[in-house]
């Protein structure tokens, strides 16, 4: 690939119908880019994971991914709530999803977790009353 391909995504908040388009778009074009499938799956995985996130506790937010020849970064921004504590946030079954949700089959509190254990490197920046930033990156092997 010698030229980087940026892919933009708007997440309607609220909407558990339409959750998951943007992670199941960016798994077809790495498909069609002829990635490898581990490459596919981890990215597949955390742009979901961040993409619920956004639905059940942001009313929605950007998905910006941007593709190079050397790795995959991807950016997710809302102007939800914030995180009051990250460190606890990123604690395997943590979760603050309403009842209604986790009805839902959602809120198991594996989101941010999943999300880190399936990127090379992740950096959740996040202010109460402001929002929250998710920045991951996939390292592509040759």
């Amino acid at each position: 690939m010698t030229q980087a391909i940026t892919f933009h995504y708007t997440v309607p908040g609220d909407d558990f119908t339409r959750a998951g388009e943007a992670s199941s778009s960016i798994k077809k074009a790495l498909k069609q880019i002829g990635l490898a499938p581990d490459i596919i799956r981890k990215v597949a995985i955390a742009v979901y994971e961040g993409e619920i996130n956004m639905v059940i506790h942001a009313h929605g937010g950007e998905i910006t991914v941007d593709i190079s020849s050397d790795e995959i970064r991807m950016i997710l921004t809302d102007t939800g709530p914030g995180i009051p504590d990250v460190d606890l946030a990123m604690r395997e079954g943590w979760s603050t999803a309403p009842d209604d949700v986790r009805s839902l089959g959602f809120g198991a509190g594996m989101g941010l977790p999943n999300m880190k254990n399936y990127t090379d490197e992740m950096i959740v920046e996040s202010t109460v009353g402001v929002g929250t930033t998710v920045k991951m990156r996939v390292f592509i092997k040759s």
